[in-house]
C-alpha cells in the first residue's frame, strides 16, 4: 500500500466525492431541473434537445462514470417527456433522444481523456516534488557547534518546485554552509541544483579552503548550464568560533547579535557561479549567541504595495529570540503576512547560532507566539 491512513467515507467501502465531481455533478442536476421545470409549465414547447447538454456539463468537472450516469438520468427524463407528449412528436422526439445519447458518449470520453490528463499531471508535480525534496535533504538541528534550522518557502501553491538550495555539513575543516539561488524555475532549476549540491556534498569535505570549493562549483555549473545560466552563492565556514563567508553575487547574509542587526557585506563584489568567479573572504570572530540568517532574492523582492518587506528592521525581533526553528517560522508568518500570501518568487532560508564552544546553555522558549510575529 502506497498510503497507510484511511480515507473517511460516506458509506462502507465508498469514497466522498471530490469538489470537483459535485460541482460537475451539481451543475448538470441543476440545468435537468431547469428544463424538466420549463416543459412542465410549458406545454407543447419542446425543450428536450437542451438534455443533450446535460452530460457535457457535467464532464467539465465530474469523472466519466458521473458524466454516463447524469447522461442516462437525462435520457430517461427526456424519454419521459417524448412519451407524454405523444405521437405529435413523431421523429423529432426520437431524433432528441438520440442526440442526449450521442452527447453522453462523447461527454463520457471527453471526461477520461481529461481525467487521464489531470492524473498525469498530478502524478508529474509529484515526482518533481519528491525530486525537490531528495535534493534539498532536512537540515539541523544542530550541526557542530551551531543550531541550524532550514526552510523552504514555495512562490507556487500546488508544487513547491524551484532552484532555491541550501546545505549545512560538519567536515574536518569545520561546519560549512551553503545557499544559492539558480537563475529559472521548474525541473531545469531542480536539476541545475542538484548538480551544484551533489558536487558540494563532496568537495566540502575534500578541500581545505573555500575558495577551492567555489572554483570546484563553479566549473560544474560551467559544465551544466548555458551561456545566459548562472547561479548566485554564499558558503560559510565556522570552525572554533571563526565564521569565514564567500558571496557569489548572493544576498549578504544578516547576523544577529545582542539586538543588531549586521549586513555581512563581501569585501569586494562577485559574479555568480558560471562567471567565473574570484571572490575574496570575510572573517568574523563569532560570540555566543549569534545567529546569522543566510536568504536567497526571494526574501528581498518580497513587497505589498510598492513597498519591500522590512527584513533588516525586523529581523532581530522575528529572528532573536526561541529556536532557531521557532525564528524562521515567525519569519515566513511574517513575511507571508506582509504579502498577502503572494510571493513572487521561491525563498530558501537558512538560520543559524552559535551557542559558544562548550555547546552553551539551552535556549529559552519565547514568550511570543510565532503566528503573531508578524504584527
Amino acid at each position: 500500500m502506497l498510503f497507510g491512513g484511511t480515507m473517511p467515507t460516506f458509506m462502507a467501502g465508498r469514497r466522498p466525492l471530490s469538489p470537483g465531481n459535485r460541482a460537475g455533478i451539481g451543475a448538470a442536476l441543476v440545468l435537468l431541473a431547469v428544463v424538466s421545470a420549463v416543459e412542465l409549465t410549458e406545454p407543447g414547447v419542446d425543450y428536450v434537445g437542451l438534455l443533450a447538454a446535460v452530460p457535457f456539463l457535467a464532464a467539465v468537472f465530474a469523472v466519466w462514470q458521473l458524466v454516463l450516469g447524469a447522461g442516462v438520468i437525462a435520457t430517461v427524463v427526456g424519454a419521459v417527456f417524448v412519451g407524454l407528449a405523444g405521437p405529435a412528436v413523431g421523429m423529432a422526439g426520437l431524433v432528441n433522444l438520440m442526440g442526449i445519447v450521442l452527447a453522453t458518449g462523447v461527454a463520457a470520453a471527453g471526461a477520461t481523456i481529461r481525467q487521464r490528463q489531470a492524473e498525469r499531471i498530478a502524478e508529474l508535480l509529484r515526482l518533481a516534488a519528491v525530486a525537490q525534496q531528495a535534493v534539498l535533504r532536512p537540515i539541523g538541528p544542530q550541526v557542530g557547534a551551531l543550531a541550524v534550522a532550514g526552510r523552504y518557502i514555495s512562490a507556487t501553491a500546488a508544487a513547491d518546485i524551484g532552484g532555491d538550495l541550501y546545505e549545512a555539513l560538519n567536515t574536518p575543516y569545520g561546519v560549512r554552509i551553503i545557499i544559492g539561488d539558480v537563475r529559472g524555475k521548474g525541473l531545469d532549476a531542480v536539476r541545475l541544483a542538484s548538480i551544484v549540491l551533489g558536487s558540494y556534498r563532496h568537495v566540502a569535505y575534500e578541500r581545505a579552503d573555500l575558495k577551492s570549493i567555489v572554483q570546484d562549483l563553479d566549473r560544474a555549473v560551467a559544465r551544466s548550464v548555458g551561456d545566459e545560466d548562472f547561479v548566485t552563492a554564499a558558503l560559510v565556514e565556522e570552525r572554533g568560533g571563526t565564521l569565514t563567508i564567500v558571496n557569489c553575487g548572493h544576498p549578504a547574509p544578516l547576523l544577529l547579535r545582542r539586538g543588531q542587526v549586521i549586513p555581512l557585506e563581501p569585501p569586494a563584489p562577485a559574479p555568480p557561479l558560471g562567471f567565473v568567479p574570484e571572490v575574496k573572504a570575510r572573517v568574523e570572530r563569532l560570540e555566543p549567541g549569534d545567529r546569522l540568517l543566510l536568504f536567497t532574492d526571494g526574501l528581498g523582492e518580497a513587497r505589498r504595495d510598492g513597498e519591500f518587506f522590512p527584513t533588516a528592521d525586523r529581523a532581530w525581533r522575528l529572528l532573536g529570540h526561541g529556536t532557531v526553528g521557532d525564528g524562521l517560522a515567525s519569519l515566513e508568518t511574517a513575511l507571508v503576512d506582509w504579502v498577502h500570501g503572494r510571493l513572487e518568487d521561491d525563498i530558501a532560508l537558512v538560520l543559524l547560532e552559535y551557542a559558544g564552544p562548550d555547546g552553551g546553555a539551552a535556549v529559552s522558549v519565547p514568550s511570543w507566539e510565532v503566528g503573531a510575529a508578524g504584527s
